[in-house]
């Protein structure tokens, strides 16, 4: 990951929050010492994505809609 100082940070800011929105992280150091880490954003289509990121590993039953019918029948008939 790319490091720079807070100086060149701020002379090319426009180029480096591009390249970040691109998925390239970098750090603004200062004196040497990194301070903070830039990462780009979750965009809307990443989280869009994310729909049925869980399919192949859940299975659900066949009888999913009468699961438990007879405990709730008893429930409400004692």
């Amino acid at each position: 990951m790319k490091q720079y100082n807070i100086h060149t940070a701020k002379t090319h800011l426009s180029a480096l929050v591009e390249k970040a929105a691109e998925g390239e992280a970098f750090i603004i150091a200062k004196a040497g010492k990194p301070m903070v880490k830039v990462l780009p954003c979750l965009s809307l289509n990443a989280t869009q994505n994310r729909i049925g990121f869980l399919k192949g590993q859940i299975a659900i039953p066949a009888d999913f809609d009468r699961m438990g019918q007879s405990e709730i029948a008893e429930a409400f008939e004692s």
